[in-house]
């Protein structure tokens, strides 16, 4: 698995590669032929998204290989060995694309036959650039089967830098070169439909909030195929994406209207990546809390199983967010998603431009979190009051996504308001996080008490982690006021 970095030009018929010398070495042509069968639903589904799947035969790089679609300038290419059969396609590749795919078949959609030149530029033992100047003859299957032949030129960042790759393209578009017009071999082959988008009237609030959702649904599929992977953070992503989608779909319900039950399939999804995310947090905490303590404070297996233990339980959560991305609630869920993305249902207030609407929608979401906290000081009780300000930490969330989803046109007031949100977030969330802490190490405690194991630092961590939560909350009205009045400012200059 790697990240690719390219960039792909269209050149004529006889075009000729120019002197990469001044670059670096240069080493090559070095000739090969490609054979590439891709994979594909009936309906062409995995193009639809930027994905592609595909069996080659030839070069250096035989085998099965699926890309998925950019993320910050790079795709990530995932490669499995050659199998025999060009029918089936490996069991563990088409559960990554179960997202786009849903239950549907996989079949070969096409061939690509490619002659390519490679000339690579070096730098002593390192090489820097790959360029592959490519022959292609493609093959469309089925009731629209047709052969196409075109000429291209990749140019691959292997161990150099984006400098080193800019330089290349450079000479590379003097020569004649221009920027691919498709982003793949593929795309450029298949008559991949457009994707739906909503009917907006340019510039108004009704185009903001569906671009809006349109980037946070992509977001959001963009992460399954990782999630599925268990890869670093994005389980986070994907949580992060279904809670901007919740939020932005409430705070903008006279806009974008009947997404209740969408709301709520987002709420279950956010729960079923939770539980490994969590785990996986105060893994890190606890670990990082046992390391800064004293040796004989640590007694009993204690870092085993806040260690291995949790650890041994995050595994079994991501089981179940498997089980839950390959079912058809789930299924379901990414359908209404993209048909909300195609055709939201539009109130009045959509068609109304934007910097007049969303200001107000901005303001009355932050109002919001002012009213949650007024409300909580009026509650003497502490638990009463802990919880009500666990609601002012949500409302807080919700303000810091409608806030995001208006930077753009909105600009500096929206991206300040959006800061000024997410530090109450945080502050609270210190909170509610050493709460949570110490709901886990009692249950362990207790656990590990059952076992006639040593609990006396589980006391500890429980003792650190109760002074560290009320001393969030004595510090926070502090932070509430400085807050308070940079908000102000902020919310002045969302006006039109």
């Amino acid at each position: 698995m790697g990240i690719e970095i390219e960039d792909k030009f269209d050149v004529p018929p006889d075009y000729t590669i120019p002197d990469l010398s001044r670059v670096g070495e240069v080493v090559g042509p070095r000739s090969h032929t490609l054979v590439a069968l891709y994979y594909d639903t009936p309906d062409l589904r995995l193009a639809a998204h930027g994905v592609t799947l595909r069996r080659r035969r030839g070069g250096d790089d035989a085998g099965w290989h699926l890309k998925l679609p950019k993320a910050k300038g790079a795709r990530q290419e995932i490669h499995r060995p050659l199998t025999r059969s060009i029918r089936v396609v490996p069991d563990e590749l088409c559960e990554l694309v179960r997202g786009y795919t849903r239950g549907a078949s996989l079949q070969a959609v096409a061939e690509l036959e490619t002659r390519r030149s490679v000339t690579v530029v070096r730098e002593g033992d390192r090489r820097l650039v790959e360029v592959a100047d490519d022959r292609v003859k493609g093959t469309v299957f089925g009731e629209r089967s047709r052969i196409v032949r075109w000429r291209e030129v990749e140019a691959e960042l292997l161990d150099g830098d984006a400098r080193v790759l800019a330089k290349v393209g450079k000479r590379l578009r003097r020569a004649g070169a221009t920027p691919a017009g498709a982003s793949s071999k593929l795309l450029r082959l298949l008559d991949v439909p457009a994707p739906r988008r909503a009917e907006t009237e340019p510039g108004s609030a009704g185009e903001v909030v569906a671009g809006y959702l349109a980037s946070q649904v992509g977001a959001l599929l963009a992460q399954d195929p990782r999630v599925r992977l268990a890869e670093e953070d994005a389980v986070h992503q994907m949580r992060v994406a279904s809670r901007r989608l919740r939020s932005v779909l409430k705070a903008f319900k006279k806009i974008v209207g009947n997404t209740a039950h969408i709301q709520d399939e987002l709420r279950w999804l956010g729960l079923v990546l939770g539980e490994a995310r969590d785990l996986e947090v105060i893994r890190a905490r606890f670990a990082g809390e046992l390391s800064g303590l004293a040796p004989e404070l640590v007694t009993g297996p204690v870092q085993a199983r806040l260690g291995d233990g949790l650890r041994q339980r995050e595994a079994e959560a991501y089981g179940r967010i498997r089980e839950a991305l390959s079912g058809e609630r789930y299924y379901l869920l990414l359908d209404a998603l993209e048909e909300l993305t195609a055709a939201p249902e539009l109130g009045r207030r959509a068609a109304r431009p934007a910097a007049r609407e969303l200001p107000a929608v901005a303001a009355a979401n932050w109002e919001r979190v002012v009213r949650r906290y007024d409300a909580a000081q009026e509650i003497a009780e502490p638990e009463r009051h802990e919880t009500a300000m666990h609601d002012v930490r949500k409302a807080a969330k919700r303000a810091r996504y409608t806030a995001e989803a208006l930077r753009d046109v909105l600009g500096p007031g929206a991206a300040r308001l959006g800061e000024l949100a997410e530090g109450v977030q945080e502050a609270l969330g210190a909170h509610q996080d050493a709460v949570v802490a110490q709901e886990t190490l009692a249950k362990e405690a207790m656990t590990a008490r059952e076992a006639g194991e040593d609990t006396f630092t589980y006391g500890v961590l429980i003792g650190m982690e109760r002074t560290g939560a009320e001393q969030a909350l004595k510090d926070f009205p502090a932070v509430w006021g400085r807050t308070s009045r940079k908000v102000r400012k902020a919310v002045k200059k969302l006006a039109p």
